[in-house]
């Protein structure tokens, strides 16, 4: 039975993992005794695109079923939606819970769930400041009692502590070794979802991808379910028409930001053709936003950490945020506090050097963060 301190004790055992992956197996591995599960998948997101990414931890599943139920997720599948979920005041729910036990409405349940078994599927967002950093789906299969709203309530309460943990991991540093690769990797996959060409910079760039679920290819390289994902979701983006972005920032196994995007090409009759896949070294204007969150700085202290960027001293910020002088000071030591920094130059570089080595060519700290204001909000 689900209890308070069952739950607590959760939390601080995940608080206590160094990386995404070892809180997924420690979650996994403590949650089964609150609320027992057969199958689940744990899944780190991108906060601004809602899309999988790096790392994803699946138990007691094959690999190609999870590209399978994604599958589901993007085309055809209209119940209990992560993005959904995301946006309701519960982000957590269950199939049978919301099908008033009718699993059978669900397309996913009847093509994929019930041939393999599966009785009930328990789903929840992740999420903190309204923003999603993790998918959770849990699996009990036949023979098990469906999931309670009790259990149901326990992962609720579990979503923004851990939330709030995988937004911090953005504060990880790159190992020392992970400079060298550059270029831009280029993946093309037909309208079955399959891999039929790879250039050598995208194939150096998946031989750096971590552990987590793969597609197995005829070109002899394994898809990572968040590169494959992306393929899928721009296909998914071009059926409907839709104005979204395939597009997401995942870390390599040293620790190394990237940035994975594709758009689906369309033939001279308008037909959806091959989906292509960039993968390439992130901007530092797209890792800056993420640790910047991973920090917790309030509004205004992200405003007070733009001007000190820009080199505006304490009066002149003063003036553009009509705040006092004093005021001001206060500010800049809680921004230093939170970022363990004692001086205006290591707060810009705390925010840029360290996460990102070496700067682009031109790049500099201060433009970077003055260009994502609205992005890291």
């Amino acid at each position: 039975m689900p209890t308070v301190t069952g739950r607590e004790e959760l939390i601080s055992r995940a608080g206590r993992a160094d990386s995404p992956h070892t809180m997924f197996s420690t979650l996994a591995t403590q949650l089964r005794r609150a609320v027992p599960y057969d199958v689940g998948v744990w899944r780190a997101v991108d906060p601004e695109t809602g899309m999988i990414t790096s790392p994803i931890l699946a138990e007691n599943t094959e690999d190609h079923n999870c590209a399978v139920y994604w599958q589901y997720e993007l085309f055809t599948e209209k119940i209990n939606l992560f993005r959904d979920l995301t946006l309701a005041p519960v982000p957590v729910a269950s199939l049978r819970e919301s099908t008033g036990g009718r699993p059978e409405l669900s397309p996913l349940y009847r093509g994929f769930l019930a041939p393999r078994g599966v009785h009930d599927e328990l789903r929840a967002v992740l999420r903190v400041d309204g923003r999603p950093h993790g998918y959770v789906s849990l699996f009990r299969e036949k023979g098990r009692a469906a999931f309670s709203s009790r259990e149901r309530r326990f992962i609720q309460d579990l979503g923004t502590p851990i939330a709030r943990k995988l937004r911090s991991y953005a504060k990880n540093r790159p190992e020392p070794s992970a400079g060298g690769l550059t270029g831009t990797g280029l993946l093309l996959f037909d309208t079955d979802g399959s891999l039929v060409s790879a250039n050598d910079e995208a194939r150096r760039y998946l031989d750096e991808m971590p552990e987590g679920p793969t597609s197995a290819t005829a070109l002899g390289v394994r898809i990572p379910l968040w590169v494959h994902g992306t393929a899928m979701r721009a296909r998914a983006i071009a059926e409907e028409h839709a104005g979204d972005t395939a597009r997401i920032r995942m870390r390599s196994r040293t620790g190394r930001w990237l940035v994975c995007h594709a758009s689906c090409l369309r033939g001279a009759d308008g037909q959806l053709g091959l989906s292509a896949v960039v993968i390439e070294r992130a901007p530092i204007s797209d890792v800056t936003p993420l640790v910047v969150e991973a920090y917790e700085l309030s509004e205004r202290e992200l405003e007070v950490t733009q001007c000190v960027a820009r080199g505006l001293s304490t009066s002149g910020i003063s003036e553009e945020l009509h705040l006092s002088p004093h005021t001001v000071r206060d500010h800049i030591k809680a921004i230093f506090e939170k970022l363990g920094v004692s001086s205006r130059g290591e707060l810009v570089g705390k925010l840029f050097t360290e996460y990102y080595e070496p700067l682009p060519s031109g790049s500099t700290g201060r433009r970077a963060l003055t260009a994502n204001r609205g992005a890291a909000r």
